[in-house]
């Protein structure tokens, strides 16, 4: 069983879905909040560019928004951020608050069962996590990954880079 991570931020268009096709991605599970970002350079990741593509590959997609850290928890980490001076594309890790808050309001109350389920990791499908940033230890797809390797240890768990 493998689960996947990929960020948007630092891929081509053409390197991020060759990624996918050389790990051999079966499920992408989009977990932003917003699934559009702004300028050329990235508007591949925008929702319906993307699952359109997606498509044409032959993986399947599936957003799954109740994995998108809400509002009040992002602005922890923006608040973190600026009292560290650090840019959202500079950080390389979360703070210890995101994280604790992220877990007890967001994955606390998901089913593992369900997710499971849902994604086809039960099937032994290989999904893969998107999010934007760069770093998985920047990014909330990692903590993510941390709960799947929690609850499912036979898991291999595997972040694709730039």
């Amino acid at each position: 069983m493998k689960v996947l991570t990929i960020g948007i931020y630092g891929f081509s268009e053409e390197n991020f879905f060759e990624s996918l096709k050389r790990e051999g991605v079966q499920v992408l599970c989009d977990i932003r909040q917003r699934r559009g970002l702004r300028g050329k350079k990235y508007s591949f990741a925008n929702a319906n560019k993307l699952q359109l593509r997606l498509k044409e590959l032959g993986i399947k997609y599936i957003h799954l928004k109740e994995l998108a850290p809400t509002l009040e928890i992002r602005n922890i980490q923006k608040r973190k951020d600026k009292e560290k001076g650090i840019l959202k594309r500079e950080r390389r890790e979360l703070d210890k608050e995101f994280k604790e808050s992220y877990r007890k309001n967001v994955l606390e109350k998901i089913s593992f069962s369900e997710f499971s389920e849902m994604v086809g990791l039960k099937n032994n499908a290989i999904i893969c996590l998107l999010c934007v940033e760069k770093l998985p230890t920047a990014c909330h797809r990692s903590i993510v990954a941390e709960w799947i390797k929690e609850n499912a240890p036979q898991v291999e768990i595997k972040h694709i880079l730039p």
